[in-house]
């Protein structure tokens, strides 16, 4: 049996979307786009939404916004995709890196407090894997620090909520993607959402160009109108092509978690009783389950991504500790032991295959195969150590 590591729900019935787009006057961002916002508005509380082509470049659209320029520091977790430490990287700030809870994996409120300078102008905390950091608590450790930023790192985390509140409903601003193997996907895209209306009145012009007004503004009372640039900004709109997938997907996505829960839940019970780690639930919150992640002896990790190869099982790497990679290295001398949490982690995980479309018997030949093939890697390595 082959397993992807993911597939997608969308089917040909979504091509009418696109089929309606293609008989409107805009196929980039328009009428439809401007809806799905107000769909976002609506799901999130949110005064304000905003889409953009990838949560990358609708983060770095933030940070234009802010003007977040160079010798400003943004404080990240060394635990996440290398995206959002990128963006600091890319309008020429300093990404400033803390290390993760071990039982959670999410951004510790000490540590960031710690790591605050007087060059600080944000914070990207991220809702690893689909559960939430506390936005309430960070706020209480900076909170005579009011000029320094929050901003949601939410990719894997359109649905989770902790103690009630969804994403962007303290922070200055919440970012998701809409990337391939999202919750909510149109392939590659992502949404912006705040309840700060200056910000989001700068990211209007700083998600395209700086220019004053989108395509669909200048040409709206049938004839051109002209634009003026203020700001300086990047091209990261949404088209209507790719906006038109996410109406249902939004409508239903709620209403999709159960079976993402029922998936992890067969996935937790299969591994309680193996020598495998996951990463620890938060209690008083809603996960959106968007990876299931286990955690391998490093010495093994890569042999252990073989065998599910062999066995015909997609898996993948979310993700190594970010001050690994080669460009952190050699920018700020990381050396090892930096971020110890991040760093063994990153070393280890490995994430399984989960979509909501996984048959039981296509999520029973991965367990069979971690169960039967990746188990006894692991207590062969851990024997090894004790002796």
């Amino acid at each position: 049996m082959n397993v992807p590591f993911y597939r997608h729900d969308l089917t040909a019935d979504d091509a009418v979307a696109v089929a309606n787009v293609l008989q409107s006057p805009f196929l980039t961002s328009g009428n439809v786009g401007r809806d799905v916002e107000e769909r976002l508005c609506a799901y999130f509380g949110t005064k304000h939404a905003l889409l953009v082509n990838s949560w990358t470049n609708g983060a770095a659209a933030v940070l234009l916004a802010l003007d977040i320029a160079p010798g400003d520091e943004i404080i990240v977790p060394a635990q996440t995709f290398i995206a959002t430490a990128n963006v600091a990287e890319l309008i020429g700030a300093k990404a400033v890196f803390v290390d993760v809870d071990p039982a959670t994996l999410l951004m510790r409120p000490d540590l960031v407090r710690a790591a605050v300078t007087r060059r600080t102008r944000a914070i990207i905390p991220v809702h690893l894997y689909g559960q939430m950091v506390d936005i309430a608590a960070l706020q209480e450790v900076l909170s005579d620090r009011p000029d320094i930023v929050i901003i949601e790192d939410a990719a894997h985390c359109f649905e989770g909520e902790l103690n009630g509140e969804k994403p962007g409903t303290r922070s200055g601003c919440a970012i998701f993607s809409f990337y391939a193997t999202k919750n909510v996907t149109c392939g590659e895209g992502g949404a912006v959402v705040t309840n700060d209306t200056a910000l989001y009145e700068r990211l209007l012009q700083t998600r395209m160009h700086g220019m004053s007004a989108g395509a669909i503004d200048r040409f709206k009372l049938g004839g051109y109108r002209h634009w003026d640039m203020e700001k300086i900004g990047m091209k990261a709109n949404l088209p209507d092509l790719l906006a038109c997938l996410l109406p249902s997907q939004i409508d239903t996505i709620d209403a999709r978690l159960p079976r993402r829960d029922d998936l992890f839940a067969v996935y937790e019970r299969a591994f309680a009783d193996t020598p495998i780690r996951l990463p620890v639930t938060i209690g008083n919150s809603r996960h959106a389950r968007h990876l299931f992640v286990i955690h391998v002896p490093p010495t093994i990790r890569d042999e252990a991504i073989r065998v599910f190869g062999e066995n015909r099982v997609g898996v993948t790497v979310n993700y190594r500790a970010v001050p690994t990679v080669t460009y952190y290295k050699k920018k700020y001398g990381f050396t090892p032991g930096s971020y110890p949490v991040s760093e063994t982690w990153g070393a280890g995980t490995i994430s399984l295959p989960l979509f909501p479309s996984m048959t039981a018997e296509e999520q029973g030949h991965v367990i069979d195969t971690v169960r039967s093939k990746i188990v006894p890697m692991i207590e062969a390595a851990q024997a090894t150590v004790a002796r």
